[in-house]
């Protein structure tokens, strides 16, 4: 039986073309996908995009005639629009019509929807945004990404184990390299949090996991580590701080092969190379943040996701539910309630 994922249709910047766009593609492969949203509206620019072609995909369309805006307050739009394209798509999994949720909206909403309507794994103190860096020589990923702007060790150590699941599901790792990012890789560095989180991890030997200790940002582009565990603050800051340095790059880049006549015969010879230095780099290729640590598969894409990002997205969310994210996570916290305990005695 495929996959069936609720895809809210009125998320992204560019809604819902590319989410229609999305939905077919990931038809095509055998996804099972619902689009959330106004009906009438999705249904025309169905049939604009593939006409008669649609009827023999796996596409539904479920009708939420509103839609929470990048402006709405999280938890308010939540309680006064229930019947917006995002909660839908959380009641179509409750109501056991499908398994995993994709939307490139509000991304504080879909926390809330997240929290409130599919609830936490048994034992999670708080979720987490996870989302994967490129590295020399392969993907690195990094939580919390925004959900948590404070937290306390317990958060971070249920982070790394939640961490490990992701890379072991995502990755294949089977025993991943996991550090604490801080200001330098001494015990005597970071700050009260990540001492504490740090004495906690390295104590408790976790056998499912390479416990690093402290790692800094070339550590994780150098691929010298699998998971880098931080709080949703610095997370953040860093993410957007890495999409920024990548835009200036790429900026630089370009302007440097138009410079001159010989660069650009240069760039022609090398083209095979930046093609795949673009694919590595893309942030369309990751598809979108997991939100882990609730109970089930949820997808959070960024705003200004293209079709190809989203499909990506959608993608994800059949794979980790193939892949069993969520009872796996769950598996691994019921397994080391004695560190959660410690983690706890420290506060």
């Amino acid at each position: 039986m495929s996959v069936r994922v609720a895809l809210d249709a009125f998320g992204s910047d560019e809604c819902p073309a590319a989410e229609l766009e999305a939905a077919v593609i990931a038809a095509r492969e055998g996804i099972d996908v619902a689009l959330v949203g106004d009906a009438e509206v999705l249904a025309t620019g169905l049939e604009a995009l593939v006409g008669e072609g649609a009827h023999g995909l796996p596409l539904r369309i479920v009708d939420a005639k509103e839609r929470i805006s990048m402006d709405d307050s999280p938890a308010r739009a939540i309680r006064s629009k229930p019947s917006a394209s995002m909660p839908v798509c959380f009641d179509l999994v409750k109501q056991g019509e499908a398994d995993a949720v994709v939307s490139a909206g509000n991304s504080g909403a879909m926390l809330a929807c997240g929290l409130f309507k599919s609830g936490r794994i048994k034992g999670v103190d708080r979720p987490a945004i996870v989302s994967a860096f490129p590295t020399r020589d392969g993907q690195c990923c990094m939580l919390d990404m925004g959900a948590n702007a404070e937290c306390r060790p317990l958060n971070l150590v249920q982070f790394a184990l939640m961490g490990a699941v992701y890379a072991r599901v995502r990755q294949g790792r089977p025993r991943p390299r996991v550090g604490l990012l801080s200001n330098g890789s001494e015990p005597g560095k970071g700050t009260s949090l990540t001492r504490a989180a740090h004495a906690l991890l390295e104590e408790a030997q976790i056998a499912e996991l390479e416990y690093l200790g402290y790692v800094e940002g070339k550590d994780v582009f150098a691929g010298d580590v699998d998971v880098a565990v931080t709080d949703g603050f610095t997370g953040n800051v860093a993410l957007k701080f890495v999409e920024g340095a990548m835009g200036l790059v790429s900026h630089l880049l370009r302007d440097s092969v138009d410079a001159r006549l010989v660069r650009k015969v240069g760039a022609m010879l090398a083209r095979p190379a930046f093609v795949a230095l673009k694919d590595h780099l893309d942030p369309d290729s990751y598809g979108g943040a997991p939100l882990l640590g609730v109970d089930g598969v949820v997808i959070i894409c960024h705003g200004g996701s293209s079709a190809v990002a989203l499909a990506n997205g959608l993608r994800q969310a059949s794979n980790f539910h193939d892949g069993g994210l969520t009872s796996e996570v769950a598996q691994s916290l019921a397994a080391h309630g004695a560190l959660m305990q410690a983690a706890k005695d420290t506060e």
